[in-house]
């Protein structure tokens, strides 16, 4: 971490367990733009930037799209700004729906596996 609090891309890179290649890329589509740069115009980090990129990761195993990921991260920006916001709400309700439901087909794909992999082993 930097004098001002903020970290490199290396270090939220390594927290993250996301590659920089990927990072570069959030950055370029304005997925995850980093809060500043610095004089040598490295891209710098908060912790709230982190934070943005484990959600973004955390919707990667249910298969999210990048412009699914962007409506997302709109959301929690409008909740964070109007956390009573009745539409904003009723769309974050929408969108919990819709994880719960993709959970459950990921859950059916890892049980089907691992029936897979046990009749493998019984070979």
């Amino acid at each position: 971490m930097t004098a001002t609090g903020t970290m490199r891309i290396g270090e939220v890179a390594e927290r993250s367990e996301v590659s920089l290649r990927t990072l570069r890329h959030y950055d370029e589509i304005g997925l995850l733009t980093p809060s500043g740069r610095s004089d040598g115009g490295y891209r710098l980090y908060t912790e709230r930037d982190l934070e943005r990129l484990l959600l973004i990761r955390r919707m990667k195993p249910l298969g999210y799209s990048l412009e699914q990921m962007a409506d997302l991260l709109r959301i929690a920006d409008a909740l964070a700004a109007d956390p009573d916001d009745a539409e904003t709400r009723a769309r974050l309700a929408e969108l919990i729906a819709d994880a719960q439901e993709r959970r459950e087909k990921a859950r059916i794909h890892l049980e089907r596996a691992d029936e897979f992999i046990r009749l493998l082993q019984q070979r």
